[in-house]
């Protein structure tokens, strides 16, 4: 057995004859040892609302999407349709059209998003899942019908059984408008409400779904589209299918997953993750001080048994050890009990859901996702902390207490 580190456990389990030295050393633990935890269940928390919100995107976000970059719409669908055809790990593909229009009901009116799908689009994704009033529909006996989010049905007061009053879709006609009536600059479709989708803010507010033919006679388009969107077979090829669309399809198109489509939110949430990491580290840091008052007590005390060392043998590095691994061993007690709390505090929310949202939240709890790198990423943090925390007082004073021999 390494014997400075049997030298250095005794120091630590063993009574001191100053009585503080051991408060402060248990202190030094138990500051470590909650902030910790706090990093294990802040970070898995963050996780948690990560992995919700990449599910909820899910729902809606292809796999891959395929846009122009120079045009508005595609215009080499069938050259981009025999690429696709060529790798057979994409499972199917789904056309759709998105743009901006003016959507109506009585005295209300609102600027959305309309995006016009095909009848492969629910093959792609899951959004009849979060259709929470009404149904997935939209075309019925030669009607025309939409869903709409949740906050754009709110503004315009959309009722999903009300079949009566018309909801019209105004979007400015192509070409040059030489008439004298406004009105007839703008091509117009009426809907029926078929559903209601909830999934968050950003596209409660913001989008509307209708039949992608509706979409083209609105925006008086043809056939055209302006996305290719593809599901995957399995999900570890995306990046490999993805690269290789890029290569054959070229500058002129962009191939983009369900994170690069929405880099910003989840570049967010990582930056929110990593500042969230390193506040906490700086309060660990600020608990760690207790690690060098207690070790320059530590030193003082055993100044007869850094002599007594020194006399039997011992260098001065030797000696330097015995106080360096005590501080180690600390922080070490301290970063796995901090460890063992924190995910037991993360275990009974996920198994009991402790903490609860309200009904009118997406989730009826708080997620929680504990993920190994995070938990060594926090060991290594606590350690290099209490490291470097240990380094003054033992380099300083167990330097002086041999220049006093």
């Amino acid at each position: 057995m390494n014997l400075s580190l049997f030298i250095a456990k005794r120091y630590l389990i063993s009574k001191k004859s100053n009585h503080a030295i051991n408060i402060i050393s248990w202190i030094s633990i138990i500051a470590i040892s909650f902030t910790t935890a706090a990093l294990v269940i802040v970070l898995s928390a963050m996780n948690g609302l990560t992995g919700i919100v990449a599910d909820l995107y899910n729902a809606i976000e292809p796999d891959l999407k395929i846009t122009s970059v120079n045009s508005k719409y595609i215009l080499n669908r069938i050259d981009i349709e025999r690429q696709i055809k060529l790798i057979p790990e994409i499972n199917a593909t789904s056309y759709s059209l998105e743009e901006n229009a003016l959507i109506k009901l009585d005295d209300k009116q609102a600027v959305v998003n309309i995006k016009g799908v095909d009848a492969n689009f629910k093959n792609l994704t899951r959004f009849d899942t979060v259709v929470k009033e009404g149904e997935y529909r939209f075309e019925y006996n030669n009607q025309f019908y939409g869903v709409f989010g949740k906050g754009v049905a709110n503004k315009l007061g959309i009722n999903v059984n009300d079949f009566i009053s018309p909801i019209s879709i105004f979007a400015p006609k192509r070409g040059k408008f030489e008439g004298i009536n406004p009105d007839d600059a703008f091509t117009k479709i009426n809907v029926s409400p078929a559903g209601i989708f909830s999934l968050n803010d950003d596209f409660d507010y913001k989008y509307v779904l209708i039949d992608l033919k509706a979409a083209q006679t609105l925006f008086d388009c043809g056939d055209e589209i302006n996305m290719i969107e593809i599901n995957v077979k399995d999900k570890s090829n995306i990046d490999k299918i993805q690269q290789h669309l890029k290569n054959s399809l070229g500058e002129n198109y962009n191939v983009k997953n369900k994170y690069e489509a929405n880099d910003v939110l989840f570049k967010t949430l990582e930056i929110e993750k990593l500042w969230v990491f390193l506040i906490l580290s700086f309060i660990l840091i600020i608990a760690t001080f207790n690690i060098i008052g207690s070790l320059t007590m530590l030193i003082i005390e055993k100044k007869k048994d850094i002599k007594t060392f020194y006399n039997m043998g011992a260098d001065q590095q030797f000696i330097k050890s015995i106080f360096m691994k005590e501080g180690l061993l600390i922080t070490f007690v301290g970063a796995i009990s901090g460890l063992i709390i924190g995910l037991g505090v993360c275990m009974i929310q996920q198994q009991f859901h402790v903490i609860t949202f309200d009904d009118q939240s997406v989730i009826s709890y708080y997620p929680i996702q504990v993920e190994f790198k995070d938990m060594i990423s926090i060991l290594g943090m606590v350690m290099l902390i209490g490291f470097l925390a240990a380094i003054y007082p033992v380099r300083v004073f167990t330097k002086n207490n041999l220049l006093q021999q």
